[in-house]
């Protein structure tokens, strides 16, 4: 399914994130940056061992604590057809009146406003936080396709974005929020 935000063009298609060939992806991950499950490991283990090594640059120099939810780093690709990785930390689930929303749309704009100011063309999302950190995927893709739409209207540097579901599932979520929301 695809939509107009502006001049960018938003996609939302079933996939493996790794295999995308937007000069950036987006790698929800912990915030070690020392790979996981997941998304994380599929990028970690598919791209090698140059992710890692400037992930550990990032935590000895920037983040030594971690990586905090809500922002974004960025690394090589490795292997990956991608050129770059672009880390983020989305929230970890607790019934949403933590706010959840909050850092969920934060880590989407961090990556979208990092990719910005690298003069990154096109990028790749996968479903930050509706995996291990159990974020219902029904309110997560509003609030990261809102965020998204919000962002393209103010900033006209990014031509592509792609939302990168892993499940038929997840994708049917996201094309029926994306038609209420895009669309509009």
């Amino acid at each position: 399914m695809e939509f107009k935000v502006g001049r960018t063009v938003v996609r939302v298609i079933q996939g493996d994130i790794t295999e995308q060939e937007t000069e950036a992806i987006v790698n929800a991950a912990n915030p070690t940056l020392m790979g996981g499950g997941g998304v994380d490991g599929a990028i970690h283990r598919k791209g090698g061992p140059s992710i890692l090594e400037e992930c550990k640059k990032i935590r000895a120099t920037q983040y030594p604590k971690g990586l905090p939810t809500g922002k974004a780093v960025i690394t090589n690709a490795g292997r990956l057809k991608a050129k770059y990785v672009i880390h983020t930390v989305g929230p970890i689930w607790s019934g949403g009146d933590r706010g959840e929303a909050e850092l969920l749309a934060e880590a989407y704009r961090s990556c979208l406003e990092l990719a910005s100011s690298k003069g990154i063309k096109s990028i790749a999302f996968p479903s930050i936080s509706t995996g291990a950190y159990g974020y219902p995927i029904s309110k997560a893709s509003r609030v990261a396709l809102e965020t998204v739409k919000d962002f393209l209207i103010k900033e006209h540097t990014i031509n592509e974005v792609v939302f990168v579901l892993f499940s038929r599932e997840d994708q049917k979520v996201y094309e029926k929020a994306a038609e209420e929301i895009l669309s509009k």
